[in-house]
């Protein structure tokens, strides 16, 4: 499968353009850390939105830390895949693992909006965004943690995902927008030129600089 976009920016814009629908509406763009905060910063200046991030973290499979057997967030709730139990991840070890990530969730809230609260989705237009969709599990977990929320509109954003997993969050969001669901799809970074890893430093960065209200509004 050849390279889809030459970076996360790249992917990014291509994406703001296919939500043109809710520009100038100040949507609230909830972007998954840590590599699709630069791409929600990219969307929420594009749309005239604000940038906030989802907490969540995927429940690593024992066999190996990149493959997802499930997915929590920051209060607790966790999806787990009906496919976990096959890779080794019984009760025992996804109550630790649970702990594990849950605590990595409260580090990471401290670290990256030290100063202020969550911004509030309740009767929002919400993006929650992600660089792409492997088990589909951390993105479902940020949807449920958005919709819990109650916002008026929620919309799961992505540039690239496996079709498996497109059907996985499809109940969990009033708008899907995808660019390519390729059959092909082993990991999210095939379909990236340039895929280099998101530090925290840069995380809390994005997040500060949020634009003033008459610079995102519409021209």
């Amino acid at each position: 499968m050849s390279v889809m976009f030459a970076s996360r920016t790249d992917a990014a814009r291509r994406l703001a353009a296919a939500l043109d629908r809710y520009r100038g509406k100040n949507p609230l763009v909830l972007a998954i850390p840590r590599g699709a905060v630069e791409m929600g910063r990219v969307l929420a200046d594009a749309l005239g939105g604000e940038l906030d991030v989802v907490l969540v973290r995927k429940l690593r499979s024992p066999g190996s830390s990149e493959f997802a057997v499930g997915a929590i967030d920051e209060t607790g709730w966790a999806y787990v895949a009906p496919y976990a139990a096959r890779y080794g991840a019984d009760d025992a070890y996804l109550d630790a693992e649970k702990r594990v990530q849950l605590e990595t969730l409260r580090k990471r809230r401290a670290e990256y909006t030290p100063a202020r609260a969550p911004i509030d989705p309740k009767a929002r237009i919400v993006i929650v965004v992600d660089d792409g969709l492997a088990t589909g599990a951390t993105m479902l977990a940020a949807l449920h943690a958005a919709r819990a929320k109650a916002p008026a509109h929620l919309v799961c954003a992505v540039p690239v995902a496996a079709p498996d997993s497109l059907e996985l969050v499809r109940p969990h969001c009033d708008d899907l927008v995808c660019l390519e669901a390729p059959p092909e799809f082993y990991a999210v970074g095939q379909f990236y030129r340039e895929f280099a890893q998101v530090e925290d430093e840069e995380v809390v960065a994005l997040l500060a600089r949020q634009p003033r209200r008459e610079e995102a509004r519409p021209q």
